[in-house]
Parts: structure tokens; sequence; C-alpha cells
């Protein structure tokens, strides 16, 4: 064609919905059998014209403008698509366009794209203007709501009528139903075509989807090799960094030999760091339990003053000079039931963070109570003057292990933990954690959690993991050494551990609480052992090779000679993947990492707890990462 200048409009359309592609549709062919256009070439032009207006439906400002020009010397009929916007048209419908008629194409316009369609038609071009007109012509006596279907059907029934009707109109019949026969050639090519091109198209949705799904398995894999790992190593983590913190209690204890000042402030601070790792490697821990699932709150009543005092206490050495931190001394007036030791480590990250970065200024808590009966709930802000976060970063601070880049990381390390570990832990007891912040001016972060949290554990379960007394997470933090207890008298007791650097730090402890200490580093040999000396309690670790504790716990309960023998569990495991009920019954699980002389003499005496009792101190409180 010659461009637009030389071409004569018949009409133009707006398509909003489908109705308007069926009405293109019609007048497209009636356009077509005007011009002398029949057979397979009107069948192509149709069905392109319809399935082009039905990609393009629902593009802004869709118009569909139909015209005459010319080439060589021939009529050639043009559909010319326009649009407002981005959208293109699917790449399978501009092939089979291509392969259907004489043209397709596509361009950009000034406000959008067009798509051109052209099929030559054989109608002489001396009288262009007249043809456009004859075509016009044609389409206002275009029945509006018959379609090509319905056509053909009606022509049919004509045929059949004028059959009947007069043998004198046999021939004219005959031309009809050739170019009905052609038609029908038509369409089955253009359906065989379209049928190849959608066996290719499934084919290739078919091995997509193939690919989709090995990919997602190969995710899922590494997620949970990632989990696992981290549960492992944080599990191997534990028992070097028991060791190190048992041994620089040792050195520090007062019964030990005097150090010089320059040497306490060494261990104080060996101590300290070991404490610190202690508690990362338990944020690793959890957070790989939260991946998995099994990340299980255990309620308790809270008092929020009590922990409040302890967060004070605790955060005040890390808060930089001219920032005031502002916890309130709280009173809270209805019942909290919630994980403490969760709710102590959300505040504990989210403050720390806060101080973290804010070098002037404050940092403030403050709780309200909302709600009534089962719907009272707690919530709690932490408001900073800090440096703030960037819009397009306040998502991704929620990543493990990410930190906005920036100078305001200079000289402050860190994890990236600290807000993904507090969300984790809030969704944990069933609430909400949200972030509200803006550079320069501060950061506010609300936790927003039940009062009554939901325990997830069976009656039994729960009983077992019960904190007592001085044990709550909102207590004051006890004296690193742990608190002295009365040695216990004539009380002998075989220890069943494959650690030297664990017996080494334990000795001096147990010691000072019995009388009889025997030491088995081999489990093979620890129930001929415990048969033979016959004490007054085992305590045992869990994870040994050849036999692990659980075997060995297995056997001393099968053995008339030792099952009534008690024993205390001590391992470097998190207590709550303990297997409680193979170890059954078990008079307490102790932590490695935790343990003090008035808590093991507490396990060792006492008589009236269940056969089976999980003693938790006080998770130490993370240090300043």
């Amino acid at each position: 064609m010659t461009g637009d200048a030389s071409a004569h409009e018949v009409f133009t359309i707006a398509l909003r919905e489908a109705g308007d592609v069926v009405t293109l549709r019609r007048r497209t062919q009636a356009a077509c059998r005007t011009l002398d256009l029949t057979g397979s070439p009107l069948v192509r032009m149709s069905t392109v014209v319809s399935e082009a207006g039905e990609h393009l439906l629902g593009a802004a400002a869709l118009t569909a403008r139909l015209s005459l020009g010319e080439r060589a010397g021939v009529a050639v009929l043009s559909l010319r698509f326009r649009w407002q916007g981005e959208r293109q048209p699917a790449a399978s419908l501009l092939a089979a366009a291509a392969r259907l008629l004489d043209d397709c194409r596509t361009s950009r316009t000034d406000d959008g794209h067009q798509l051109v369609l052209e099929q030559r038609t054989t109608a002489p071009t001396q009288s262009l203007p007249a043809l456009a007109d004859e075509v016009r012509g044609a389409l206002l006596a275009t029945d509006g709501g018959t379609d090509f279907i319905e056509a053909l059907r009606s022509q049919n029934r004509q045929l059949l009528a004028a059959l009947e009707e007069s043998q004198h109109q046999q021939d004219e019949l005959q031309r009809l139903n050739t170019e009905l026969e052609e038609t029908n050639t038509g369409v089955l090519a253009l359906y065989s075509e379209l049928a190849g091109e959608l066996e290719e198209t499934n084919s290739g949705v078919v091995a997509l989807y193939a690919d989709l799904e090995d990919k997602t398995r190969q995710l899922e894999q590494a997620n949970q090799y990632k989990t696992r790992f981290w549960a492992n190593v944080s599990h191997e983590l534990r028992s070097p960094v028991n060791a190190v913190i048992a041994l620089t209690r040792l050195l520090l204890a007062p019964e030990a030999e005097p150090l010089s000042a320059e040497q306490r402030q060494q261990v104080t601070l060996v101590h300290a760091s070991g404490n610190t790792l202690l508690a990362l490697v338990d944020e690793l821990l959890d957070v790989a339990k939260a991946e998995a699932g099994r990340l299980e709150p255990h309620p308790v009543d809270t008092d929020l003053r009590a922990l409040f005092h302890q967060l004070r206490g605790t955060l005040q050495s890390i808060t930089q000079p001219g920032v005031h931190l502002r916890i309130p001394d709280y009173t809270q007036h209805g019942t909290l039931v919630t994980d403490e030791v969760m709710l102590t480590r959300i505040l504990r990250n989210v403050l720390s963070n806060a101080l973290k970065f804010t070098t002037e200024g404050s940092v403030t808590v403050d709780v309200t109570e909302q709600g009534t009966g089962p719907d009272r709930r707690f919530r709690f802000r932490v408001r900073d003057t800090g440096v703030g976060i960037p819009p397009e970063e306040q998502k991704r601070v929620f990543e493990e292990f990410y930190q906005v880049p920036g100078q305001h990381q200079r000289g402050r390390t860190g994890t990236g933990l600290g807000l993904p570990y507090a969300l984790r832990l809030t969704e944990a007891l069933g609430g909400t954690l949200s972030l509200d912040s803006e550079p320069g001016r501060g950061t506010v972060v609300a936790i927003d959690i039940p009062a009554v949290t939901p325990c997830l554990l069976s009656p039994g379960e729960e009983a077992a993991t019960s904190l007592t007394g001085q044990e709550s997470a909102g207590a004051p933090p006890p004296d690193p050494l742990g608190a002295p207890a009365r040695p216990l008298a004539e009380w002998s007791v075989v220890v069943i551990d494959d650690d030297p650097a664990f017996l080494a730090g334990f000795r001096p402890l147990i010691d000072g609480l019995v009388t009889s200490v025997t030491c088995v580093t081999d489990s093979t040999t620890a129930v001929d052992t415990v048969r033979r000396e016959r004490p007054d309690a085992v305590l045992l670790d869990l994870d040994m090779p050849a036999l692990d504790g659980t075997e060995v716990r297995r056997r001393l309960a099968a053995d008339p000679a030792t099952a009534h023998i008690p024993v205390v569990v001590l391992t470097a495991t998190d207590p709550s993947d303990v297997p409680v009920a193979r170890l059954e019954p078990v008079r307490a699980v102790l932590d490695k990492g935790r343990l003090t002389p008035a808590g093991l003499a507490a396990a060792l005496t006492r008589t009236d707890a269940p056969p089976t009792t999980l003693y938790a101190t006080p998770l130490p409180l993370e240090e300043d990462r």
C-alpha cells in the first residue's frame, strides 16, 4: 500500500467489549464479499481479525480502522488496530497472521502502538473512492445480529429452499456448494495449522512446567539443607562454647587460684564473649526452628514490671552518651500469659538495634493494653531518634543477614539477625511486628501480641517445660558463676560423658556438691559401671559415640539392678529438642551451658517432681551485635 494518504477509510470502530469484536468480524466479512474476496482468503482474513481483536481487547483507547488502498493495480483491504500504552500482541498471533495474510506488521505511534493486517483482492483500483462507497453501502445493509457461522447456516437453508423450489436453479446451487466446499477447505486448513501450533505450545508449556517443578524441588531442597546446616552447626558449636564458659567460670570462682587484675579482666571478657556467642548460636537455632515450623512458645504468667527492670539494667551499659533510654516502671492492669523468654528476646533485639543506630536523642518504650476478653492484646512501641531507614529498604531489613548499606554501618558490627529474629519470635507468639521509619528522623517498631498465647504442647509436655521460681526470664539476671549451694551429705554420682573439656569444667562444680564422683568417658562400659558403683544418681550426656545417651538410659531402665537409680540428663542440645519421651523416666534435663550449683543440687535432690521434669535456667541476654 502507499500509506494512509492514498487509503480510503471504510469504517472505524472502538473496541471496548466482546460484542465490538463480533461487529468488527461481521463488517470485515461483508467488506470481503463486496470485493469478491471469498473462500479461504475470506476465512483467513476474518479469523485473524477476530483473533487480533480478542487478543488486544482491554488495551487503552483500542480502535480498528478498515480502509482500501492499492498495490500493483489491485485493491488491498487493510485493517489497522491502534491502542495506547506498551501492550504488545502475542508472538503466536503475529506468527499466524504472517502466514495466513499478505502482510502483518506492528509499529509504534505517537501515543502507543498499531498492528496492520492486509489482504489483496481481485478488484481493480481505477476508482477506489467508488469501490469504498460500494463497501460502505454493503455494510449498511449488513444484518447486525448475524455472525459468520449463522450466515453459513442461513445460506444453506436458502440453497435447500431454492433446490426444492425450482430445478432450473440447480446450476446456481452447484456454484454455491462449490464455494461452500472451498470455504470448508480453508477452515480445515486453518484448523490444522492452529491445532499444530496449539500442540507445539502445549508441549512447550509441559516442558516449562516440568522445569519449574524441578527448580522448585531444588529450591526446597536447598532451603532444607540450609535449615539443617543451621541446626547442626548451632548444635556442634554449643559444646565447645559451653566448655569455654564453664572453664572461665572456674577461673573466676572465689575458690580458684588468685588472678591478677589484668588476667581477671581478660578472663571476664572471654566469659562474656562466650555467653554472647552462645546467645548468637541460640538465635541461629531458633531461626532454623522457625523455618522448619518447630519454634513453639511455652506460655507462663509474665510480670512486665520485672521484665522491663531487667531490660533497663542490661541495656543501659550499651546506651551511647547523650542518648536517653526510657523504659517505664510499668505495672500491667491485666494478666499476660506468654513465653517470657521469647518476649524478652524480642524487646531486647529491637531495643539493641535502636540503641545501635541512635547517637543522640532518645530510645523510648511504651506499652498499652487493648481490647477485652479473648481479644485482649498488649501493644509495645519502641521509638528512637536515630538514622532511620529509607523506604526502599524497610522490607529488606526483615531478611536474615541483610544490613542496610551506608555510612551508619561503619564501626558497628552485626549479623543482620536482630529484626528478622524478633519478627519470627513475634509470629510464634501469635502477634505482629511492624516498622515505620523516616531517614534522619528515627524509627518506630510496633509489637502486638495476644494477652494469652495459645499453648502448642500437650499438658504433659507443658508441665515438663515449665519454669520454676527464680528461673523466670523476667527476674533479675543471676550471678554468672551461679548461686552457691550446700554440699549434699554422702551423696555419690556417676557422670557419663565423653567430652573431656566439659568434664574439666564440670568436675569442680560437682565435686563441691557430692562426696563421690565416678566419670565414665566410654558409653559402652556405662551400664556395668553404674551396676558396680550403685550411685545415688547418674548424670548422663546424650550425644556420645557408640552408645548414645538414649540407649544408655534404656539399658539402665531395663536392668533391675539399675532401674531405680535417678538419672539427670546433661546436654548441649537445645532443651526443646531433647527426645523426652524416649528418656522417660528421668529426674531432670539440664542445659550444659547454663549449669549452676544451686540448679544442679535442686535436680539431684528433688523428690516431689513428676517422673520427667525439664529444668530451664535463664537464658543469658544477647550482647549488642
